[in-house]
Formats: structure tokens, sequence, C-alpha cells
């Protein structure tokens, strides 16, 4: 991992950045962000894996106004390097525990920013009344800049997780499979909380039931 950290540490702050920063153009996805990260390591499976987990947990989400989340996509950076180059059945529950553990991290740390984002603005007020277009763009970049810097720190911590869970966590086969199916059945719980929330009133619930009844008829009978 060493030989690739450089690309690492930079791919993690275009992941942080585009949760809400610039671009958002979905590259902080958990499924993307992972499995651009295997591909730097060497390992897409292993980044497509846990991001795919990592998703489910992650499609409950919406990062708009005032909410509080985590950050699915650091996390599922840090949750390949702890998956690869193990069996499958070994690093998709020790990748997802380790990336939800940097995920909610990140979640503080998006926090911080914002208070930290408020009080600049509150310190430069005045300027910023008067239209001051100097004092708005440094603003900007400031607030840039601290996401960027929390990115490289919420990514440092997974990655330092990932390599104590990789080379000093005693768990045996066994266990390891027990974790990953725990993380995928929480995941799918996850995610199944999340649609009905949205769908809410029963007769919805019965049409969204009778989809997925035909739905899995369909891969049945296509399989």
């Amino acid at each position: 991992m060493i030989d690739h950290l450089g690309w690492l540490m930079l791919w993690s702050v275009v992941v942080g950045l585009d949760l809400v920063t610039v671009p958002q153009i979905m590259v902080s996805r958990p499924l993307v962000a992972g499995t651009v990260a295997g591909i730097i390591v060497g390992d897409p499976v292993a980044g497509a894996s846990v991001g795919i987990v990592l998703e489910l947990f992650a499609l409950g989400v919406l990062p708009v106004g005032a909410s509080r989340y985590p950050d699915f996509g650091l996390g599922a950076v840090a949750a390949t390097v702890a998956a690869v180059g193990a069996p499958s059945v070994f690093g998709t529950g020790v990748g997802v525990g380790v990336g939800l553990a940097t995920a909610y991290l990140g979640g503080v740390g998006i926090h911080a920013i914002r208070t930290l984002n408020a009080r600049d603005v509150q310190k430069h007020r005045a300027a910023l009344d008067s239209g001051d277009r100097r004092a708005l763009g440094a603003l900007h970049m400031r607030g840039l800049g601290r996401d960027a810097l929390r990115s490289l720190l919420i990514t440092a911590f997974g990655l330092l997780l990932a390599l104590v869970v990789k080379n000093w966590l005693p768990m045996t086969l066994e266990g390891a499979v027990y974790l990953s199916v725990v993380a995928v059945g929480a995941s799918l719980g996850a995610v199944a909380d999340g649609t009905f929330r949205l769908i809410g009133r029963k007769v919805v619930l019965r049409w969204f039931l009778l989809g997925l009844a035909g739905g899995l008829v369909g891969v049945v009978v296509l399989s």
C-alpha cells in the first residue's frame, strides 16, 4: 500500500470534496470511491465488494441542509485497503467494519468544518455584507482547504486503522465469515429501512411489495 499512498490520498481529497464542496459529480458514492481505490491498489474486486455494501448503507442518506451524515466515500477508500489482498469472504466484513468507523468519523469532521466555516463568515461579515468579492473568494477557498484537510486526516486515520486490523486483529476464517454476513445483513436492513421511510403509506407499500415479488420472479425465470 505504501507504493500507492500518494494516489490514495489524492483520490481521498477528490472523494471528500465531492460530497458537498465541489464538484459533486458523484465520485463520492461508496461504490465509485471503493472501486477506484481498488484499481489504485491493484484489486478492483475488493474495492467494488466493500463499495457495494457501503453503498447500501449510504442510500438512505441525503447530504443536504443541516443534516448530519457519515462520509461513506472516505470510508470506502479505507475499507478497500482493509479488504485488499484477502479472500472476499474475509475481506468484506473486515473492510466494511473499517469503512463504517472511518465514515462516521468523517461525519464528525463535516460538522467541525461547518462550525469553522460559520465562524469564518461571522468574522468577515462586514466585508461580505459590503459585497467585497475578494473576501467572498477567499472565504470559499478557505472552506475548500478545510474540507481537503479533513479528507486527508480522516483518510489517514482510516488507512492506519486498516493496517492495524489487517496485521494485528486476531480473527479466524469462521469469525470473518460471520462478520461478513453481519455486515451484508446490516446493509440490507439499512436500505430496507430507508426505503420504507420513503414510501410511507400502506397503499404504496403494497405496490412496492408487489413490484419486489415480480422482480424476484423475473430473476428466477431468467436464471
